[in-house]
């Protein structure tokens, strides 16, 4: 699929066919796997800074070998997943402490009070106060059936997004290949990851179900996993122009693709508004929501031989770095159901996620906070939730998300009242049709809109893995 051309899964409406129950993979049922092993050819060299795997200090690596680096990262990686947090450059603090002004004038895509810098909220009389001590450079917070922007901090600052561009990638490639196509990845396919990358553990020479990489893509924020997709996919340059493209057909503007897998790279820019857009669309589809919300799971290890000397394939578990998912370093958040977070050098630490209480489902997407806390990323995300559910209905909207394609390129800017009278009348003129340009799909028994094909329309229900539901319920 060339540059500009989108296949015809993409915002249409979610097939009733494919319905199907969802599930977490088990906590506790993980096996131990020797540390695979990973040559140097693999990962490109690299003389900017990169996060430190074990402190998680900024610091500039030599032009050498990265071998024993990433057999190191590898052992980190492959651990028992319920033990000590683990370490990898995709989920450690870290990030450039220069807090940089935003522009003054930024993309007005949703609604002129989005491309004002600084904090932007609407308060009805008795409407909760802000959270105290947000410090991430960019934040929003969004509606995501309405697609109501409620509150919102330099919401289109062209920021580096780190591994949260995985959301762009997984979305754009997810329809293109069946689950249960398998690959024997070869050595070319691995090469030209930065170094300091997150691994989930992909060896050359074995062979993978796609349904296993997207796991390693999701859980392990494995870039070698990203990568062999991508060689899948005709390439990283044919992929990286089909995420541009389909970051366009989205209206989400700010967003300049370099990497597939948001490694740091001079120019790769997106910004809280179009991370949570990726997110937006990327939950439409089935598989995404299976991804982004399962906790753990069973990678493909080695071959080994047992005591009758026939070899058999081990597996070791994974689980996800989405820490209020898996409540690692902090409090799992009540109705969390994914989606990604990501960290490097110049990105610093960023999250998109979605949570549900009751019928109504958020956005809250934080890029790179300042206050340098183990964790800060997960604490403001999880402030902004606790604050976005108790402010639904007494706030009035600085901005909506707005629909992919022309239309969505054509919205007005909303802004306030305006904007949402807007996004109502879209409401009001749908006919019901399966044609609607939203979807809304329940999530654990209310409904979220998504991305559809002309108005807003469709609403069917989609349970969450039991995990999420349990979670719902404490």
């Amino acid at each position: 699929m060339g540059t500009g051309s989108h296949t015809s899964t993409r915002g249409s409406a979610v097939n009733t066919s494919a319905l199907l129950s969802l599930s977490s993979a088990t906590p506790g049922t993980f096996t131990s796997v020797p540390t695979p092993s990973f040559t140097s050819t693999h990962v490109r060299h690299s003389t900017r800074k990169s996060t430190d795997k074990i402190s998680g200090k900024g610091r500039t690596p030599a032009r050498r070998a990265v071998a024993p680096l990433a057999a190191t990262a590898a052992a980190l990686l492959l651990c028992g997943p319920l033990a000590a947090a683990p370490a990898h450059a995709a989920d450690q603090p870290g990030g450039s402490t220069d807090a940089v002004k935003p522009p003054a004038h930024m993309s007005t895509v949703g609604g002129k009070r989005l491309g004002r810098p600084d904090t932007q909220v609407d308060p009805k009389p008795g409407a909760p106060a802000l959270p105290k001590g947000l410090s991430g450079k960019s934040w929003l917070v969004a509606d995501a059936e309405s697609g109501d922007v409620l509150a919102s901090h330099n919401a289109h600052w062209q920021l580096p997004p780190a591994s949260t561009l995985k959301m762009l990638f997984a979305d754009t490639l997810l329809p293109k290949m069946p689950k249960t196509k398998t690959h024997k990845v070869r050595l070319s396919d691995l090469e030209g990851m930065g170094e300091g990358s997150s691994l989930v553990g992909v060896k050359e020479n074995y062979t993978y179900s796609v349904h296993d990489l997207w796991l390693g893509v999701f859980l392990r924020s494995g870039n070698d996993a990203v990568h062999v997709l991508s060689a899948m996919n005709g390439g990283v340059p044919a992929t990286v122009r089909e995420m541009q493209a389909h970051a366009k057909y989205l209206n989400a503007r700010d967003t300049h693709v370099v990497t597939p897998d948001g490694y740091d790279e001079k120019g790769q820019v997106s910004s809280a508004y179009d991370l949570t857009l990726f997110a937006r669309s990327g939950l439409q589809k089935a598989d995404f929501r299976e991804y982004c919300s399962t906790a753990t799971a069973q990678f493909p290890g080695t071959f080994e031989k047992d005591k009758k000397g026939k070899k058999t394939r081990s597996s070791f578990g994974i689980q996800n770095t989405n820490r209020l998912l898996t409540g690692l370093g902090v409090e799992p958040y009540k109705g969390i159901a994914g989606v990604k977070n990501g960290n490097t050098t110049n990105a610093g630490a960023t999250f998109t996620g979605v949570a549900q209480r009751g019928n109504r489902v958020l956005l809250v997407t934080v890029m790179n906070p300042q206050q340098k806390e183990p964790n800060e990323v997960y604490k403001e995300t999880a402030k902004l939730f606790d604050w976005g559910f108790k402010a639904s209905g007494s706030v009035n909207p600085v901005g909506t998300l707005v629909r992919p394609g022309a239309a969505g390129a054509d919205h007005p800017s909303a802004g306030g009242e305006d904007g949402h009278k807007h996004a109502q009348a879209s409401v009001s003129t749908d006919n019901g049709g399966s044609g609607g340009m939203w979807t809304a799909v329940g999530i654990t028994g209310g409904s979220l809109a998504l991305l559809g094909a002309v108005a807003f329309g469709v609403h069917r229900r989609w349970p969450l893995p039991e995990l999420v539901r349990r979670r719902s319920r404490d």
